[in-house]
């Protein structure tokens, strides 16, 4: 059993039978009150985010969940296609719903560890930090400006992220999955 003091980011809880996973933990401590957490916690079969208070007293069982590793293949309108890197036969489709904003993230050949409940795919953890191609950029113009200049940039999987102005197409750049942040340039074009 978890307490409220094992919770953070990233934990895994099962409510009423339902598994959640952890988003924030914020500690709140009220005069003369006892101490409580705030949280926000994503439902992990419908991806409902909700915000819950818990008290001292307030314990939950961890989620029995599996994770088990796992290959993209491809996707095709809103099937996502993945295998068990081990057992290429094994081939598992996933709707979008389920797959959701890491879509963007996506690309062949991409390792991924799923998260299972009960024999069914609730979510998955992306690596933490990727490298993609950059295919479109502007032009940086330097300028006149007391800070670091960024420019939108479309990647290999079509989503947009902000990068310093000295990326050009071409360039393979690593990425922050968790943030959608620009980390740093791998190579240059």
């Amino acid at each position: 059993m978890l307490s409220i003091n094992d919770l953070e980011p990233g934990t895994l809880i099962e409510l009423d039978g339902i598994p959640y996973q952890v988003l924030e933990v914020a500690h709140q401590h009220i005069g003369r009150g006892g101490s409580s957490i705030q949280t926000k916690i994503k439902h992990l079969k419908t991806g409902q985010v909700l915000s819950r208070n818990f008290k001292p007293a307030d314990q939950f069982p961890e989620a029995d969940v599996e994770k088990k590793p796992l290959k993209f293949l491809y996707h095709h309108r809103e099937d996502f296609v993945f295998v068990e890197p081990n057992k290429p036969q094994n081939r598992l489709t996933v709707k979008e719903k389920t797959i959701g904003d890491n879509e963007k993230w996506l690309k062949p050949n991409t390792e991924i560890t799923g998260v299972f409940f009960n024999n069914e795919l609730l979510t998955f953890i992306l690596p933490i930090k990727m490298d993609f191609e950059v295919t479109e950029a502007p032009p940086g113009i330097q300028g006149d400006r007391s800070s670091a200049g960024t420019k939108s940039a479309k990647i290999e999987t079509e989503a947009v992220v902000q990068v310093p102005l000295f990326i050009n197409i071409g360039d393979i750049i690593r990425i922050n999955t968790t943030t959608g942040e620009y980390a740093e340039r791998v190579k240059k074009a």
